[in-house]
C-alpha cells in the first residue's frame, strides 16, 4: 500500500486526552530544562559539549559510529579528523549551531535554512531530490519498506506546505510539542534529500523548539533517546504510514522530550557541581594560576590541548603547558598522548557526559 502524504495540518484531531496529558508532562520538563540552562554562566560550554554528544548519537542512529577519543582527537578548526565518522559528527554539530544562529536571529525555520543544514551535513549542494529511484530498505533483508515521493514537483509542494506549517501558527492550534512530532514524521516521509534526511530531521526538532521559545540553547539530548529506542522509532514511523497510528507516534516523541529533558537537567546540575568542585580545588591548591577563563577552557574542551590555552588565555606555550601540567598534578586532568598530540582530559566531565542516567 502506497502512503499518500497528507498536507498539514492533518484533518484529524490527534490531541486526545492521553496525548494532551503526555504533552503537559513533556512541556513541564522542557520548561524546567530551559530555566536550568542559565545556571552555567558560559553558555558555550553547554552548546559545545552537548551539541557534540547530540551529533554523536544522531549519527549513530544512521550507523555512523565514533568514539570519544576519535571525536576529541579531531581538530575541526584545522579540518583534521581522525576518521570519516568523526568528520561527519563534527559536520552535524556545525549544521546544528549554524541553524540555531539563524533561528535565533529571525525566528523562522525556512526551506532555505533546511537545505543549508543538509548541505553542511553532507557537504554538497544538491538540494531537494530531482531524480526518481529513492526507496527505504530493510538493512538485513533488502526489502523495500517505504517509497517516498519521487517527483520533484511533489517534493517541493510538500516541503512548501511543511514550511508554512512550521512558521505560521495560525494554521493549527495544536500544542507545539505535538506539532514537532508531526513535523518530524512529515519531513522523514517526504525524505526530500538524497542523503542526510534522518540527521537533518533531528536537527529540525531542536531548532523548532528554539523557534517556539521552548528552549534557549540547542541542548536537548533527544537523539540519545531515539538511538536507545531505534527499533521502536522506525516501527512507529512506518505504523503511521500503514495504519494512521498518529497517537502512538506522538506519544513516543513526547516521552522522548520528557525523558531527555530530565536527563539533561540532571546532567547540567552535575556539571555545575563539578565546575564548583574544580574551582575550589584550583583556588586552594593553585591560586596563582586560577582564573574563570581557565576553568571555562577545561569544561568547554573536555580534551584540552596546549594550543587551546594559548589562544583563549592569550599566553605563550610555556605558561599554557605549565597550567595544564599543574592541573594534571593535582588530579583534575589526565595527560594522554593521542597520535602526535598531548591532550589533557577532564575525565570526570567525560564520565558525566558519557553516562547520562535514564530517569
Amino acid at each position: 500500500m502506497t502512503y499518500q502524504i497528507p498536507n498539514l495540518p492533518l484533518d484529524i484531531d490527534i490531541e486526545s486526552k492521553v496525548v494532551l496529558k503526555k504533552a503537559g508532562e513533556a512541556r513541564s520538563a522542557l520548561a524546567e530544562l530551559k530555566g536550568v540552562t542559565g545556571i552555567i554562566p558560559n553558555q558555550n560550554i553547554l552548546i559545545n559539549t552537548l551539541s557534540l554528544q547530540e551529533a554523536k548519537d544522531s549519527s549513530a542512529i544512521e550507523n555512523i559510529i565514533t568514539t570519544q577519543d576519535e571525536l576529541y582527537e579531531s581538530d575541526a578548526l584545522a579540518h583534521q579528523f581522525t576518521t570519516t565518522a568523526a568528520k561527519e559528527v563534527y559536520s552535524y554539530a556545525t549544521a546544528l549551531k549554524r541553524g540555531f544562529e539563524k533561528v535565533k536571529k529571525n525566528s523562522l525555520l525556512t526551506n532555505n535554512h533546511i537545505i543549508e543544514i543538509q548541505s553542511t551535513l553532507i557537504e554538497n549542494g544538491a538540494g531537494f531530490r530531482k531524480l526518481p529511484g529513492t526507496s527505504l530498505k530493510n538493512e538485513q533483508t533488502g526489502q523495500i519498506i517505504y517509497e517516498p515521493p519521487q517527483h520533484p514537483e511533489e517534493i517541493q509542494g510538500l516541503m512548501d506546505n511543511l514550511e508554512q506549517f512550521i512558521n505560521n501558527p495560525e494554521l493549527c492550534e495544536w500544542d507545539a510539542l505535538v506539532k514537532m512530532a508531526v513535523i518530524h514524521h512529515q519531513f522523514e516521509s517526504i525524505h526530500p534529500f538524497y542523503d542526510g534526511n534522518g540527521r537533518t530531521g533531528r536537527i529540525i526538532n531542536i531548532l523548532y523548539l528554539v523557534q517556539q521559545d521552548l528552549l534557549e540553547s540547542p541542548v536537548l539530548y533527544l537523539s540519545r533517546y531515539i538511538n536507545k529506542n531505534k527499533t521502536e522509532y522506525y516501527r512507529l514511523l512506518q505504523l503511521v504510514r500503514d495504519n494512521n497510528a498518529w497517537e502512538e507516534w506522538v506519544l513516543y516523541i513526547l516521552e522522548g522530550v520528557r525523558k531527555t529533558s530530565l536527563q539533561t537537567i540532571h546532567l547540567i546540575h552535575a556539571m555545575k557541581e563539578l565546575m564548583q568542585n574544580y574551582k575550589h580545588k584550583i583556588r586552594e591548591e593553585l591560586p596563582k594560576i586560577y582564573s574563570q577563563d581557565l576553568l571555562n577552557i577545561i569544561f568547554g574542551h573536555p580534551y584540552t590541548k596546549i594550543a587551546f590555552v594559548e589562544k583563549e588565555l592569550n599566553v605563550t606555550r610555556l605558561p599554557a603547558t605549565r597550567y595544564l601540567d599543574e592541573l594534571s598534578r593535582i588530579g583534575l586532568m589526565q595527560k594522554t598522548k593521542l597520535g602526535r598530540e598531548s591532550y589533557y582530559i577532564n575525565n570526570e566531565l567525560m564520565n558525566l557526559i558519557s553516562n547520562v542516567q535514564d530517569l
